[in-house]
């Protein structure tokens, strides 16, 4: 929270009237420990707000800064249920947020009690797709808004000729179906020239195992585990396409830093994808279709030195996406929230 804020007020025109610093506190199930979607959200929209409020993550709330907290932004509809619940109990709706992920839109709201009440306890509901408001109960709609996260820029580098590297992603969990990658690599056993290379702890042992013996029987396969952020972001850079198979996804940070990068991205089709990448993207395949996976990566190492091929097309495709995610309209979009959560909560003072 270091530096000193100026006034609210002072920063942008319309926001509400404030003496002195506004004081947001965001609940993420992750934090930094975690290196996920959930993390890196949480500190951009921290590094977001810096100049307008004293911003602070935690896990739990209350805590011994609540009573001086004017909004709550809460990451995750069903695992920050507590601290959902525990601002509604002590000031209604007024100036709390509920940012929904992929599990909640896809499956939590239509099956935990928790998850769905955190909907009817929020001030305004966040989606993080365009696709995201139409996948809440209708009763809902109106209080929610799209905001679209974003990346910082980076080079588009040279790519080998010689080699088509993939990148996937994203920790080994159900949710994230590994398998379908593990089951493509072995399709693509003897495609010649195709690495893919797999970043992502094992949260779930069994899907380890799984990676482990796929390395052992495939040499064009290779899981990482664990990386770096900074790390990560390279790996994408210099991968020719990053591969998403995801069953459910409220807008994959991952992806857009693949998007931000210039490297095209091979994804399932599941409403958070395609609220990402938009309905004519042209790199998709069915979800947890392991031919079709291995069918659109024998199509990119086929036309990869081509100016008009799959890959050449994708890298067009989402080039001009580009601009949607850039991090000031990100920023905008996080300081109209707090703003507007502001207004909400200081009104029922």
């Amino acid at each position: 929270m270091g530096g000193r804020q100026r006034p609210f007020a002072a920063n942008i025109r319309g926001f509400p009237l404030r003496v002195g610093p506004l004081q947001v506190v965001i609940v993420s199930p992750a934090l930094s420990d975690a290196n996920n979607g959930n993390w890196q959200t949480a500190r951009r929209w921290r590094r977001a707000l810096a100049p307008l409020a004293r911003v602070r993550i935690t896990r739990h709330w209350p805590d011994e800064e609540a009573d001086r907290d004017d909004a709550m932004i809460a990451l995750h509809a069903r695992r920050s249920a507590d601290a959902i619940a525990a601002w509604h109990g002590r000031h209604g709706s007024r100036g709390l947020a509920v940012v929904l992920t992929g599990t909640d839109l896809h499956r939590d709201i239509g099956t935990d009690a928790r998850a769905l009440a955190s909907l009817g306890a929020a001030q305004i509901l966040v989606v993080l797709h365009e696709r995201g408001i139409a996948a809440l109960p209708a009763r809902f709609r109106d209080r929610a808004r799209v905001v679209l996260q974003s990346a910082t820029p980076r080079w588009t580098l040279a790519k080998a000729s010689r080699q088509l590297r993939l990148v996937m992603v994203g920790h080994l969990r159900a949710e994230k179906t590994p398998t379908t990658l593990f089951a493509a690599a072995r399709l693509l056993a003897d495609c010649p020239g195709v690495r893919i290379s797999h970043i992502g702890a094992a949260l779930d042992a069994g899907l380890g195992d799984q990676a482990r013996a796929t390395m052992a029987e495939c040499p064009n396969y290779r899981w990482l585990g664990n990386q770096p952020h900074e790390q990560v972001r390279r790996a994408i850079q210099r991968a020719h396409a990053l591969v998403h198979t995801s069953r459910m996804e409220g807008g994959a940070n991952v992806v857009i830093e693949a998007i931000a990068s210039g490297t095209p991205v091979i994804a399932s089709r599941v409403e958070g994808n395609v609220g990402i990448l938009g309905e004519d993207y042209g790199g998709y395949f069915p979800w947890d279709d392991a031919e079709a996976l291995a069918a659109r990566v024998r199509e990119l190492r086929r036309s990869q030195n081509s100016t008009d091929g799959l890959l050449a097309r994708l890298r067009a495709q989402v080039e001009a996406r580009a601009p949607v995610f850039a991090p000031a309209a990100e920023a905008t979009a996080i300081r109209r929230l707090a703003a507007d959560l502001a207004s909400g909560y200081l009104a029922a003072r």
